[in-house]
């Protein structure tokens, strides 16, 4: 009956468009416009019908009366119904967020109980957990594998020195900093390089991770720096010596933490190798380096621009820089200041010309900075400024002669196309400087204090003070012109907040120009692989163009540079200045240094004085020794001569100059040889709307809070903990209260690095969704439930065939299955080779979830059930062959998960493998059969299409009758062949394959392909409520869309500043909005049962 109304429906509709020539000769959109009118009214559409009809009798309008009597019956009915399945919905909308909040904090699920000492075997005799449990699973196993040693290269054989046919994979962590925590930007580094560390020692290659942790010389000095603050203390009041053992108290209390957080995440590193690269061992190789490096002429003492923060009184590394865009005046704090400080704005002033009653009128964003010019530069070919080539002009506060240069690099067409050049105080400026051999005057001191060179009036003043004080004494001179927005960016340190200020200072270069050659050389010739390809011309440019590296740092904490400035006691020999490298030497100790001291200048040793520098060499130059310092070098050690060079260089992408070029600089030009042949460089992590990661957003997440779950609360809580101030406070809770307002919810190490690696493509930054971590979590939940049943299928007494080679005896889905697990073992190692992350997951998660689940399980399940004891354990050897393949599969991915459950797994001999992570990675791809796999992809889509049909109209225990309805003969054949394996997986009562025949009435028909129809034998089956309850929610969640989406048209101003397409694209949505709802309501209506 239901489906002779939707049918009336449809007549009824068509009867409007036939009977109007005007609605016949519209598209869609006028009739749609025409038929979902508002209003109870007939529509535009239906009038025109009806006057087409032309007059009616009085007997046929009193039977249409009686009509509409008894239809607005059945609407008040329908009224009445739709109200209580509203209050239905509401109650269990209710339930169901309830449910949902409870789900989003830490999941219920048992614990693991310790009846044994930590680091022996999990006892897994108990029974499965009904559901998966990350805490559960992942309890114990880490313990168990660091004591058995599955990490160790040296497991499996006599030494790690040995000769391995299969070869070595030998690859280098990252240090992170010792003051660090994790972010997921490090999960994303782990859960890449583990997968791969795994895959190749299960293929039997003699594997290292070594892990290593990086002393961060400004991060710990800062961080130690506050704890004194905290007692009134500085590190001044100490002094150096006592700094530093402050400094190896505080790492060794606290520097541990992210080795523990590295564990929590399951990477397999051999923590016996682990490195600190201020420890003895490394600290000798960057001794030794740097001493190798300044005799070969390579490191050299030069006064050049530095990046100098003021409140650190330091030099800082370009990559601790943050880049602050402005888009115009704007307030920011800055460290040492009560007050806010203006960027943003182009301050312009006028420079008085020699003997002239002209001016030159120049722009700066500093303006403070104007009391270092020493010139100002105008472009030869500009006819302004031809009547002052050659001249002067005169500096108001020094009373100086400031020289007119002539120089290219000026842009004409820029403000007024004059220059100020300030070359102490700005990179573009120190170049012209060295050009027209220009003074360079430094105007402040090391903590940002005008110095002499400010004289009285300016002398003594904070830099920034100074700004607004040089600005109202131009003003003063009436040589004040204007201040303008601005954009711009402002350089801030990312340790101290601080805003970097560009500085002459005396300090250590490396002459990079030979290295880098070699560098580009090694890329072009292939000997040096970089993935993706795409970073190859970054490579070369930042290479070709290469700048001296400033090392050295102004700090107490890091590694004392070795080098010695040479005065003589009476004069013997003429005193040199700082930055006459003729007056340095290096060397292991002050005796060493002293006799090269004595040997250059000819003097005896009693007439040399030896003083070492204060200063500390740069973080990223031990860390460029890394590949070999952690091996013993200068000493040819056998884990040296073993694993030097390495295979394997894994990092992200912002770090490719700042650490992978200076490797493969030092590891040429110190080894000999590349410290590794490849490099893959993986994408950043963003938030889920593609944001960068930032605390001020808020969506900085620490990965141990989506393996364990955290509250919103706890979220909050944890942006009071790090340096931002109420308002940035606020903002981050917003941005948190919006991506997780129930929280995070606990999902589990296996799931999260899974997510990661999945969506690891090459060349794409990761805009990471927790939910779809949530999603894997679900997936690890199946492959848990999955094997609960298998071990349930395969019976206590179930022992598996000693090799996986298939009896002969195997049934169509058993070959089938076989062939997936060979196809899907095929793709994960060429995907692994090619770095292929996203392959290889969905190739693992597809055989998982698609294959083995959906549809292999549901066909055991009558046959272990049959009796026949041939085809059971034919049955359950490819059973166990699946299991057993796609955990070593799954494993490098979900090391917990697969552990615990290969160790429930029966073995096929005592002697097997241990652990599942050293067990051989699966590699036999001969049982894939693609002609087999193409006949049942058809199946697949059959069944598919008919379980849909199901999960429409009927419930989960009806058994209808299932009629396909082929008009090919290659369609019936191949569903013939799997009509038992079609019946059992689509839970049919009966399977009917026809060809050109009709089903029966009382089906719903679905179509797959244009070769087959699916009718569903419903009638009698189908619940109307139910199916009146679903239209009525649809119905509802229709007319809030197109009420959301007339609001946003309605709006003012719409049409003027709204893209026309999106205009369109608006448009289009309520058109579909509308005709979904018209239909829609059409069938609800109709499918009220009458009285």
């Amino acid at each position: 009956a239901r489906e002779v109304h939707m049918h009336r429906a449809c007549l009824e509709c068509c009867r409007f468009i036939v009977a109007s020539p005007v609605l016949r000769s519209q598209p869609l959109r006028f009739l749609v416009a025409r038929m979902s009118s508002d209003s109870g009214e007939a529509s535009p559409a239906v009038q025109s019908a009806q006057a087409a009809q032309g007059q009616k009798s009085e007997k046929q309008l009193r039977k249409e009366a009686e009509k509409l009597a008894k239809k607005q019956a059945k609407m008040d009915k329908f009224a009445k119904k739709q109200e209580m399945t509203k209050q239905f919905e509401k109650t269990e909308n209710e339930k169901t967020s309830a449910k949902a909040k409870k789900n989003l904090t830490k999941a219920d699920g048992p614990a693991y109980e310790y009846t044994h000492p930590v680091g022996q075997k999990k006892d897994v005799s108990s029974a499965m957990p009904d559901s998966y449990s990350p805490v559960y699973v992942e309890e114990a196993w880490y313990p168990w594998w660091e004591k058995q040693g599955f990490f160790k290269p040296e497991y499996g054989r006599r030494n790690a020195h040995e000769p391995n046919p299969k070869g070595k994979f030998m690859i280098v962590i990252p240090p992170p900093n010792v003051t660090g925590s994790l972010h997921l930007g490090h999960a994303l580094t782990e859960a890449v390089e583990d997968c791969l560390v795994r895959w190749h020692r299960m293929r039997g290659e003699t594997t290292l991770w070594n892990p290593g942790c990086d002393h961060a010389g400004i991060a710990t000095q800062v961080v130690v720096e506050k704890r004194l603050a905290k007692s009134g203390k500085s590190r001044h009041d100490l002094g150096r010596e006592a700094f530093v053992k402050e400094a190896w108290a505080w790492k060794n209390e606290k520097g541990d933490r992210i080795y523990h957080q590295l564990k929590r995440l399951g990477g397999s590193y051999d923590w016996d190798r682990a490195c600190f690269t201020m420890e003895p061992k490394l600290s000798r190789a960057v001794e030794e380096a740097f001493i190798r490096l300044h005799n070969d002429g390579l490191i050299y003492r030069s006064n050049r621009l530095v990046n100098w923060s003021c409140k650190l009184k330091s030099a800082i590394s370009d990559i601790e820089v943050e880049k602050k865009e402005l888009t115009g005046r704007t307030q920011l704090s800055v460290p040492n200041y009560d007050e806010k400080i203006e960027f943003g704005v182009l301050v312009s002033f006028a420079y008085p010309v020699e003997n002239s009653d002209e001016v030159v009128v120049v722009a700066t964003t500093r303006v403070e900075t104007m009391l270092g010019d020493t010139a100002v530069a105008v472009h030869p070919d500009d006819t302004r400024y031809k009547h002052l080539h050659g001249k002067h002009v005169i500096h108001p506060f020094r009373n100086e002669r400031l020289p007119v240069v002539l120089d290219t690099f000026v842009d004409m067409s820029f403000g007024t196309g004059a220059v100020k050049i300030t070359p102490a105080h700005d990179p573009a400026d120190y170049d012209v400087g060295l050009r027209h051999k220009l003074p360079f005057l430094n105007i402040m001191t090391d903590d940002g204090i005008i110095n002499d060179i400010g004289q009285e009036r300016f002398k003594g003043m904070k830099r920034f003070h100074a700004r607004t004080a040089v600005l109202e004494a131009l003003k003063e001179k009436g040589l004040y012109r204007e201040t303008r927005d601005n954009p711009m960016v402002v350089p801030t340190c990312s340790r101290s907040k601080d805003v970097v200020e560009p500085l002459m200072k005396p300090q250590w270069y490396v002459n990079c120009d030979e290295m880098a050659a070699k560098a580009i050389e090694v890329v072009k010739s292939g000997q040096l692989k970089i993935i993706p390809k795409m970073y190859e011309k970054t490579w070369f440019n930042w290479l070709e163009n290469i700048k001296p590296w400033c090392i050295s740092r102004q700090l107490w904490w890091g590694h004392r540079i070795p080098a010695y400035f040479v005065s003589f006691t009476d004069g013997c020999a003429p005193a040199g200045e700082e930055i006459d490298n003729k007056y340095w030497v290096s060397g292991h100790s002050v005796e060493e240094a002293k006799q090269k001291a004595a040997d250059r200048f000819g003097l005896p040793l009693e007439k040399v004085v030896l003083r070492q520098d204060e200063d500390v060499l740069d973080t990223w130059f031990s860390s460029a020794l890394f590949p070999f310092s952690i091996f013993g070098w200068p000493t040819e050690t056998d884990d040296l001569k073993t694993f030097y060079p390495g295979t394997l260089l894994e990092t992200g992408h912002d770090i490719l100059f700042f650490w992978v070029a200076r490797m493969v600089f030092f590891g040429q030009q110190l080894m000999g040889e590349l410290p590794f042949t490849e490099v893959y460089l993986h994408a950043m992590v963003r938030d889920a709307h593609g944001r960068k990661m930032s605390k001020t957003l808020g969506n900085v997440i620490d990965p141990v809070d989506v393996v364990e779950g955290v509250t919103l609360e706890r979220l909050h809580q944890q942006l009071y903990e790090g340096n931002l101030d109420q308002r940035e406070i606020e903002r981050a809770k917003q941005g948190q209260k919006e991506d997780y307002p129930d929280g995070i919810p606990e999902c589990g190490t296996d799931a999260l690095r899974f997510a990661l690696c999945a969506y690891t493509a090459q060349g794409r930054d990761i805009n990471l969704d927790v939910k779809r971590v949530v999603g894997y979590r679900h997936f690890c939940n199946k492959v848990w439930n999955a094997t609960k049943f298998a071990l349930t299928a395969l019976g206590h007494d179930f022992k598996p065939n000693p090799t996986a080679k298939p009896s002969g005896n195997e049934s169509l889905v058993d070959q089938w299955i076989l062939s997936r697990l060979a196809y899907a073992v095929d793709t994960v190692n060429v995907g692994f080779k090619e770095y292929d992350f996203p392959s290889v997951t969905t190739a693992v998660y597809n055989l998982w979830l698609y294959e083995l689940c959906d549809i292999y399980l549901e066909h055991l399940k009558p046959i272990i059930r049959s009796g026949n004891e041939d085809e059971i354990l034919t049955a359950r050897n490819s059973l166990y062959t699946c299991l057993e393949t796609g955990l070593r599969l799954l494993s490098p991915f979900m090391p917990f998960l697969t552990e615990e459950l290969y160790q429930r797994l029966p073995k096929r001999c005592a002697d097997g493998p241990a652990s599942v992570c050293v067990a051989p990675f699966p590699e036999d791809a001969s049982g894939h059969n693609p002609d087999l796999e193409q006949d049942f992809k058809t199946v697949q889509e059959v069944v598919r299409t008919t379980r849909s049909v199901r999960q429409d109209y009927l419930p989960p225990k009806a058994r209808p009758d299932v009629y396909y309805v082929c008009s090919s003969p290659d369609v019936v054949a191949q569903l013939t062949r799997f009509e038992d394996v079609i019946t059992t997986l689509t839970l049919s009562g009966r399977t009917h394959i026809l060809s050109n025949e009709s089903a029966p009435d009382g089906c719903t028909m679905a179509t797959v392909g244009d070769k087959c129809e699916v009718h569903v034998m419903i009638k009698g089956l189908v619940d109307i409520d139910k199916e009146l309850a679903k239209l009525l929610a649809k119905q509802e969640k229709l007319t809030s869309q197109l009420q959301k989406l007339r609001k946003e048209t309605q709006m003012s101003e719409y049409k003027s500043k709204v893209p026309e397409s999106v205009q369109k694209s608006t448009e289009q949505k309520v058109m579909r909005c509308r005709l979904l709802s018209f239909c829609n309501h059409k069938f609800a209506f109709l499918a009220v049962p009458s009285n």
